[in-house]
């Protein structure tokens, strides 16, 4: 999807992360809401979702990373089944609303677009998305993290 298809169609619903709203689903159990994003629901619905807890993981939980096409956790835990669970759940809420378009949190192994962490535990970057944010590229949604909201305007 394009800036341009997603504009002006009227109060659009849009996925966002639930942790960047405040919603207690942060993998460290901090509660932290972007000010920003919270702004977006006076233009439009917001739809909160955390793959990570509609994939069956608690709050908190254990640090993952992508290796390759798993999802391992820092005790070394393969939580794969899990994250791929959420992101079904996802797409079901986005079908259900109509959204076609998110903000996700960075460099989250579920939520990160173009950048997450390498897999190593060693905070060391790599170009990626996250498990989610790559399954809704390749469905077309339009994505952003909340640096790059401006493409909603």
């Amino acid at each position: 999807m394009t800036r341009d298809d997603f504009q002006g169609k009227g109060r659009q619903p849009l996925l966002v992360s639930a942790c960047l709203l405040g919603v207690y689903c942060r993998y460290d159990g901090r509660m932290e809401t972007d000010g920003r994003v919270a702004d977006l629901a006076s233009r439009f619905t917001l739809i909160p979702v955390c793959p990570e807890q509609l994939g069956g993981l608690p709050t908190p939980r254990d640090a993952v990373e992508l290796n390759g096409d798993k999802a391992l956790s820092r005790s070394g835990a393969d939580v794969t089944e899990a994250f791929c669970r959420g992101v079904e759940q996802v797409l079901r809420i986005a079908s259900l609303t109509g959204a076609r378009a998110a903000v996700l949190q960075p460099r989250s192994p579920s939520c990160g677009i173009g950048v997450i962490y390498d897999g190593t535990f060693s905070g060391v970057r790599i170009d990626g998305h996250g498990m989610l944010a790559g399954r809704l590229a390749e469905e077309g949604f339009l994505l952003c993290t909340p640096d790059g909201i401006d493409v909603l305007a």
